[in-house]
């Protein structure tokens, strides 16, 4: 239904200093808020899929087990929150808050999936922008001293998404070549004020841009707008260019919104299309699978996010990253809306050489020199932190 974009990169951010405004649509933390685990269930279609051994859950039954489609999803997250706590060994009683969304109606999948878990829980509702959403609020939460760790998530479902936006499956409609299929999956993560390898360092926040466009069957040229304008907004933001990363990828444009946004922003004067990547086109092959422009939904990115990225982030092939699309068709009294998209970010970054690297603790000579060797000893680490916790207090979880 909707898409959200991830921009993806390697490179640590060399500004220092507290938390401030960064341009018209971005903020810098101070003190990254850190990505500590992540977890991804999926369907069987998404494990046939190029990415498929890197999932941590497998339900071959659409189903799950359940009568209805809507209470399936409800069991994917289950099944994320599940496998996360056991990954991190946390009991619900550590987990602060759970921020998490999906695409239908009142959150009705989110509310029964993780009603047994008894933790405070944010709903959102970004549409396939869910869990960029998620990560960009949790991290000001974090940062904000609101929390010291929560949970933040997003699910789709194929056939719950087709019964509540397209057509029934009993219908039998065909599918355009722009179409793309909603994957079936949740994913999940943990972030924390306890320093980890990945680290959320900044946010972009999108705009909701317009460009007329009414057909549903075709995400990718609804979405592609809003993305470009988003990663626009980065480079301007953070004073920098295409070349500070090592990829930019975008939640769910698919193949048909991927040209699109590569011709837009080499429009703006950038070029990116030798390092963008979408989730919506790695998660599936489409000549075997049928699944045309690629995947898309909430559980798009958030699974791709959870798995395949999170893991190039975090043996240093990427160090850091960006966040998300999401767009939907409106009906009122028979009247056809055009898709709107908004768009936001989050910037994650990776450690470098050693497990802690982050630049953002440097300042005068020491920042200077970090930047130059992309290097960084443990015993300035302490010192830089020492001297933070001097001049301000650190966050601290309730």
């Amino acid at each position: 239904m909707d898409s959200r974009a991830i921009i993806s990169a390697c490179k640590i951010m060399d500004v220092g200093g507290d938390s401030v405004q960064k341009g018209s649509q971005s903020f810098k933390f101070d003190i990254p808020v850190y990505i500590e685990q992540t977890a991804s269930v999926v369907g069987e279609k998404e494990s046939e899929g190029p990415l498929g051994r890197m999932f941590d859950v497998v339900i071959k039954d659409p189903m799950s087990g359940k009568d209805n489609w809507e209470q399936a999803e409800s069991a994917l997250q289950e099944a994320v929150v599940d496998k996360l706590l056991m990954k991190t060994s946390y009991k619900k009683e550590q987990i602060r808050y759970i921020l998490s969304g999906d695409l239908l109606g009142q959150l009705i999948a989110t509310s029964f999936g993780i009603s047994k878990y008894e933790i405070p829980h944010f709903g959102i509702y970004g549409a396939c922008s869910t869990f960029g959403e998620a990560l960009s609020l949790g991290a000001l939460i974090i940062s904000a001293g609101a929390a010291d760790r929560l949970i933040c998530m997003a699910s789709s479902h194929f056939a719950s998404a087709e019964k509540q936006f397209r057509f029934p499956l009993e219908y039998g409609n065909q599918r355009p070549k722009a179409s793309t299929w909603t994957v079936t999956g949740s994913g999940a993560a943990v972030i924390t004020n306890e320093r980890q390898p990945v680290a959320i360092t900044g946010i972009t926040t999108g705009k909701i841009i317009d460009y007329g466009v009414k057909d549903s069957m075709n995400m990718g040229a609804c979405m592609a707008p809003a993305a470009a304008d988003l990663i626009v907004a980065n480079f301007k933001d953070f004073e920098t260019d295409e070349k500070y990363y090592d990829r930019i990828i975008t939640g769910d444009l698919g193949t048909v919104g991927r040209e699109i946004l590569i011709n837009l922003v080499k429009e703006k004067g950038y070029d990116i299309s030798q390092i963008h990547m979408d989730c919506g086109i790695e998660i599936f092959d489409p000549q075997k699978q049928g699944t045309h422009a690629g995947g898309s939904g909430c559980g798009c990115s958030a699974v791709v996010f959870s798995s395949y990225i999170i893991d190039n982030v975090r043996d240093g092939k990427w160090k850091r990253k960006q966040d998300r699309l999401s767009c939907r068709t409106g009906f009122n009294r028979g009247k056809r809306y055009s898709r709107r998209c908004i768009l936001r970010g989050t910037v994650t970054a990776c450690c470098g050489e050693f497990p802690y690297y982050r630049a953002e603790y440097a300042s005068g000579d020491h920042q200077q020199s970090c930047v130059h060797k992309e290097s960084i000893c443990d015993h300035q680490l302490r010192e830089w932190d020492s001297g933070k916790e001097k001049g301000k207090s650190n966050r601290t979880g309730m």
